[in-house]
């Protein structure tokens, strides 16, 4: 049985249709890029599927529960955290605070203090950095350190997927290298499913997993990302030209 399931998801902006018909499904463990050229619609299906922007059409399935067009922060409850291109810090807050933002869906629940103290320590365990600066203003990290510090707040969700937008966006290669050999030791250590937008498919080919690439709003191909890496489909899907296959 797959964790998410997206079946024939459409989103649009007035007039302007950004997802056409998508489906897919992803599985408990997994790790999938959505890949693609600017405009395919990879950041607007990213946020139909967290709750952030309501779809047009379709049905999103998310641990066995119907969760479209729920509100973000509901989904989050469920198990399904995300990380939102940009990083989107609170600068005046110190490391710490923001992450305690994290569990403050679950305050109310018993047991939730020992619970956010025990996330803490774990996040801190996978980033070192965070717990040496952690008393600092979030504002002033450099772009790498703000993009461990987003993804350590969607970890103190304890969720079971976190989509993630745009990662490497901003960063230098050598700090993108570092962010993704978190990634991928969470994915491994924790289980965690991982749903990542990144518009070159170069990072999914390095990382490996699965990759699907979006044109025009919809899947144009789906399968392995290292396979698909080494064939002449990528190019012409990604530009738009000759025979995918």
């Amino acid at each position: 049985m797959s964790l998410l399931t997206v079946s024939d998801i459409g989103v649009r902006y007035s007039r302007l249709t950004a997802v056409r018909n998508v489906s897919f499904s992803l599985y408990e463990g997994e790790v999938l890029f959505i890949t693609g050229p600017n405009g395919a619609g990879k950041s607007s299906l990213l946020r139909a599927i967290a709750g952030v922007t309501p779809p047009a059409g379709g049905r999103i399935d998310f641990a066995g529960c119907d969760i479209t067009g729920l509100v973000p922060e509901t989904i989050a409850r469920l198990g399904l955290s995300m990380v939102p291109e940009g990083r989107d810090v609170f600068a005046s807050l110190t490391i710490e605070e923001n992450l305690m933002v994290g569990i403050g869906m679950h305050s109310g629940e018993n047991g939730w203090r020992a619970r956010a103290m025990a996330e803490l320590e774990a996040v801190y365990a996978t980033f070192p950095i965070l717990k040496e600066r952690r008393h600092s203003q979030a504002g002033l990290l450099s772009g790498g350190q703000q993009q461990m510090l987003v993804i350590g707040r969607a970890l103190m969700t304890h969720p079971r997927l976190i989509a993630i937008d745009e990662p490497s966006l901003g960063l230098a290669p050598n700090i993108t290298d570092q962010v993704y050999e978190r990634l991928i030791a969470l994915q491994q250590e924790r289980r965690v499913t991982l749903l990542i937008v990144e518009k070159n498919s170069t990072r999914a080919m390095l990382v490996g997993g699965r990759m699907m690439l979006m044109r025009g709003g919809e899947i144009v191909l789906d399968g392995d990302a290292r396979a698909l890496g080494e064939s002449e489909a990528i190019e012409a899907a990604y530009f738009g030209y000759g025979k995918q296959a």
